[in-house]
């Protein structure tokens, strides 16, 4: 029995001792402070900024330009409410931060980039870096410049040494997923003709679906951030000559046009979707579906039922990816949000695996050319790798 327990303790404490290993040293914050005089600003009129380690020996000329998350805001109360946070002012963002996962620089922990010039790009414009308002509310004081961020982000990294690149990738989770979809071929164009360019999307292909009222919620949603941010311009124009711009904000509509090859990692029970586009809590009055946002394993069986619909109608919305030489798919069947900048999801000895490959030999392998991937799995809970996410009840259901 002692010897058991000590057994146990000592399997716990190498776990242990291998997380502190995959957290990876501090990188320090860059302020870009060049793009103020471009009225590239975030929220509140505060430089943009990213962190930056740079890449040594072979991937000294390679670059992943990763975009953090954060969800949106979609009028001027919701923006006003993140000006003064880190999603609305570099001035309240962390001096440094831990890279880990696809922004790890340990070779055992992600294996084909980590030395790479790995950036974080900090996300401070509410909008997935789509909006440009010129005109600014003296009474607010906001700015809605996300696009303009984009660009001089870009522009500053290509000046220190981007513009050498051979290999790049733009790649971002959840409303940065988003992003590094909307701006895939932006991000090409930007590069110098003969770099090998791609993109990763981590959980940004958020669905257009009614909630559990019917009601069309996210739609509504989106289409007042498009308004607000004046996204319109600069969402791509083979969607937008065809639909309302509002619409153009959702993968399913425009990621099929996408002409830069692309890899989409998603949970087909995606966890922010569930409790924001399925369930948000306009459509969930008396709150049944509380316990079963927090863990799926609360979810009864008319909630699971809903969700397996969900399912399916990701797995439509998404389909036309399918079968395509070039995106890359890694859809597995957690109840999960970004998987690819945890360590614990992205490459581990437990890490959620598809066809046997985690998600980062899956991303490795489709990047290089060594096997192309497009994996869907199936229904929950047929995976028994995944890492469901169980969520703290005073959790900021929005802020994602």
């Amino acid at each position: 029995m002692a010897e058991a327990k000590l057994g146990q303790w000592l399997f716990l404490l190498a776990c242990a001792v291998t997380l502190l290993k995959a957290a990876g040293v501090p990188v320090e914050i860059t302020y870009v402070q060049s793009a103020v005089a471009k009225g590239a600003v975030c929220l509140d009129g505060s430089p943009p900024a990213y962190h930056l380690d740079k890449g040594f020996g072979s991937g000294i000329n390679n670059w992943l330009v990763h975009i953090e998350g954060g969800g949106w805001c979609n009028n001027v109360t919701t923006c006003l409410g993140r000006k003064n946070t880190r999603l609305g002012s570099s001035k309240q963002m962390l001096k440094a931060i831990a890279f880990s996962g696809i922004l790890s620089n340990r070779k055992m922990f992600n294996p084909d980039f980590y030395n790479w010039n790995r950036i974080k790009v900090r996300y401070c414009d509410g909008a997935s870096f789509t909006g440009d308002v010129a005109a600014v509310n003296p009474d607010t004081g906001l700015y809605f410049r996300g696009a303009r961020i984009f660009r001089a982000v870009i522009e500053d990294l290509l000046a220190k040494g981007m513009g050498n690149a051979q290999n790049a990738i733009l790649s971002g989770c959840s409303a940065g997923g988003l992003a590094s979809i909307l701006h895939c071929d932006n991000f090409h164009a930007l590069l110098p003709v003969g770099t090998n360019v791609k993109c990763v999307s981590d959980a940004g292909y958020f669905i257009n679906v009614k909630d559990v009222s019917g009601a069309q919620h996210i739609e509504e949603f989106f289409s007042q951030v498009v308004e607000t941010h004046g996204s319109a311009r600069n969402l791509p124009p083979s969607c937008t000559s065809k639909l309302r711009p509002g619409l153009c904000f959702f993968p399913q509509y425009m990621a099929s046009q996408i002409r830069t090859r692309i890899f989409f990692v998603n949970a087909a029970y995606d966890s922010w979707q569930i409790k924001n586009i399925l369930a948000p809590g306009v459509a969930d009055p008396h709150g049944t579906w509380h316990e079963c946002k927090l863990d799926i394993k609360n979810c009864s069986p008319t909630q699971l039922e809903a969700m397996q619909d969900f399912r399916v109608q990701f797995l439509s919305a998404i389909g036309g990816m399918t079968g395509c030489p070039l995106k890359g798919m890694f859809i597995d069947s957690c109840y999960a949000h970004c998987q690819t900048e945890m360590q614990e999801t992205w490459l581990m000895a437990d890490s959620p695996v598809l066809n046997k490959t985690t998600i980062a030999k899956a991303v490795g392998n489709w990047f290089y050319d060594r096997t192309p991937f497009q994996k869907i799995d199936c229904p929950y809970p047929c995976n028994p790798t995944c890492h469901n996410r169980v969520f703290d009840p005073n959790q900021h259901l929005l802020e994602q």
